[in-house]
């Protein structure tokens, strides 16, 4: 996947909103599930926009996101934003980089947008 162009707006929101006064791997990792905590009207519809090894979803499929995976649970999973979706009458876990919402608000579109953008300029914890 190539790397997107610098979006200067989304690099200001990200400073200074998301990982502002972080001075190591987990407080930006903390800064950014509060953030999207935050901004993420749970639950919505989403859809997986790419398939991963580690997750059963398939590219196309739709899910209902019902929340952040609660902060000790991802824990374990540092470098990654994982959502907690259900699917097949399961609960399950899954990294918010397979997802895009569907039919969700500019707000949450936007927050959505931001971790994908991080992700792909390569950055992590």
């Amino acid at each position: 996947m190539p790397i997107p162009k610098r979006d200067d707006e989304r690099e200001e929101r990200i400073t200074m909103e998301i990982v502002v006064d972080c001075y190591n791997e987990h407080e930006a990792w903390s800064g950014w599930w509060c953030y999207l905590d935050g901004k993420l009207a749970c639950p919505f519809e989403a859809e997986c926009i790419c398939e991963r090894r580690t997750s059963p979803l398939k590219m196309g499929e739709r899910v209902a996101v019902t929340g952040m995976l609660d902060d000790d649970e991802a824990a374990d999973s540092l470098g990654e934003m994982q959502v907690e979706i259900e699917w097949q009458r399961r609960t399950l876990g899954v990294p918010l980089a397979q997802l895009r919402g569907v039919g969700v608000n500019n707000e949450m579109a936007e927050a959505i947008a931001d971790w994908h953008y991080w992700i792909a300029q390569g950055r992590q914890f």
